[in-house]
């Protein structure tokens, strides 16, 4: 799932996004809360009408970005009722509980929303481990309980006026026969025991999917693997499974063989803006002096419209020049590379699956 902070993946408009095949982007509960704020977007008719996106969508609870914001002074404070931290644009105080953070995404009308969780840093002993899934269960039953009673509640259409009918697309949660889903999250910081007493626990819910969290913190890849291989097969087989915040082109492919069904990362998008590309050749630094007069595209194997059309000379030009452009063709390439993968993967298990007997 390419991410979209913002409403918005960066440097690339809805269409083109559409175009490559994208169907399912994340936006971030943090930040559209901040701004424009929930209440805004749900007077305007919900995420997708907002943003003009009419595929699907999801949501993440915000806690990650709490977790993010520890080294601001003052700290986040956290206790069993929520967190209370300081936003990052302007130094005011906010607090977030289980209860605030489904209104919010309720209010974005996301057809995945997550559950509000605390998520482990790395590294962290037991007893922190211990303490934080103590309150990440808390909050996921919370969380539940309040997006059941709540999620259908909120009705854009009759909040819009006519002329906006007319002008705004006709894309929002409510399409015939679809709601809100609530996802749960997998914690327990780097511990075997507290992962599979999590996702068993969280399991017992019934959530509508579940996600595994609390990952790329800063620990060895090794140790993600580890901790993926040990709570999938605890997760039912019959209801999405995502793990959030991964990961390189080699991971991705790893892990959805392994059984993943849904990731997100801000990688080939951040990574592009910097000039870094993905390609079927390995890493390639576009900023490198090598490539000033080579007329090669980015990846001679890939057919997305960057490497039909341009010369890896030209967007190295274009990086060193600090036009806009580059950031918009750099990550469309490596999204169209990221999503290559994944319907590559996709079809070999698909052909795997009907030749079993």
């Amino acid at each position: 799932m390419p991410v979209g902070t913002a409403g918005t993946v960066k440097a690339v408009p809805q269409d083109t996004l559409e175009s490559l095949g994208v169907e399912i982007i994340l936006g971030n509960t943090y930040h559209l809360y901040l701004r424009p704020g929930h209440e805004t977007i749900r007077r305007l008719g919900g995420l997708h009408r907002f943003i003009s996106w009419p595929r699907a969508m999801l949501t993440d609870s915000g806690g990650f970005q709490v977790f993010s914001l520890s080294a601001l002074r003052p700290p986040r404070r956290i206790s069993d009722e929520g967190v209370r931290f300081r936003s990052h644009l302007d130094g005011s105080s906010h607090f977030f509980t289980p209860e605030h953070s489904m209104d919010v995404q309720i209010a974005l009308g996301a057809d995945i929303a997550m559950v509000f969780d605390e998520c482990t840093e790395y590294p962290a002993d037991r007893p922190r481990a211990e303490e934080s899934l103590r309150l990440t269960m808390a909050w996921a039953r919370r969380s539940l309980d309040h997006f059941r009673a709540h999620r259908d509640e909120v009705v854009w259409r009759n909040e819009l006026r006519a002329e906006d009918e007319l002008r705004v697309p006709q894309v929002s949660i409510l399409r015939p026969g679809m709601t809100q889903n609530l996802f749960g999250i997998v914690q327990g910081g780097m511990y075997t025991g507290l992962r599979r007493q999590c996702a068993e626990r969280l399991v017992e819910m019934d959530f509508d999917g579940y996600a595994i969290g609390g990952l790329s913190v800063g620990e060895p890849r090794a140790l993600t693997l580890e901790m993926i291989a040990e709570v999938l097969p605890l997760l039912p087989k019959d209801k999405p499974r995502y793990v959030m915040g991964v990961g390189y082109p080699d991971e991705i492919e790893q892990y959805a063989r392994m059984g993943v069904d849904m990731m997100d990362c801000v990688l080939p998008t951040r990574a592009a803006r910097h000039g870094l590309l993905f390609t079927s050749e390995g890493r390639l630094n576009i900023k490198a002096k090598r490539y000033a007069e080579d007329q090669s595209p980015p990846d001679p194997t890939c057919t997305c419209p960057v490497c039909r059309r341009y010369t890896r000379a030209y967007l190295r030009h274009l990086m060193h020049a600090g036009e806009a452009l580059s950031a918009i063709l750099n990550t469309i390439h490596n999204l169209a590379y990221y999503l290559g993968i994944m319907e590559r993967v996709r079809k070999e298990l698909l052909v795997q699956s009907a030749c079993r007997p």
